[in-house]
C-alpha cells in the first residue's frame, strides 16, 4: 500500500502503530520509497512518547530525518501540508 500512497497519515497507537509508523519512515529515509507527505497526528502524544530531538543529539538518527514528517493537529492543517508538498529531489 506504501507505493501507491500519495500521503501517510499516523495517529496515536500501541506497538503496532509504532512498528508500520517506523517501517514506513525507513524504507523513505533508506530511498527505498519516494519521500511523500508524513503527517503525525497529535503533537503532544509523539513528542511525549518519542524524544525525537534526543535521537538526533544521540546520532543514533540523523538531523534531516526530522524532516521525513510533519507534526499536525487537525485535517485542515494535514490537507495544507498535502496541499503544499513539493518532492525532494
Amino acid at each position: 500500500f506504501l507505493m501507491r500512497a500519495k500521503a501517510v497519515c499516523v495517529f496515536p497507537g500501541g506497538f503496532g502503530t509504532l512498528d508500520e509508523m517506523f517501517e514506513s519512515l525507513t524504507l523513505i529515509q533508506t530511498k527505498r520509497m519516494k519521500a511523500i507527505p508524513f503527517l503525525l497526528f497529535g503533537r503532544e502524544w509523539w513528542e511525549t512518547i518519542i524524544n525525537w530531538t534526543h535521537l538526533a543529539e544521540a546520532g543514533v538518527i540523523s538531523p534531516e530525518d526530522l524532516g521525513l514528517f510533519t507534526m499536525v493537529e487537525t485535517a485542515e492543517e494535514a490537507v495544507a501540508v498535502i496541499d503544499a508538498w513539493v518532492e525532494p529531489c
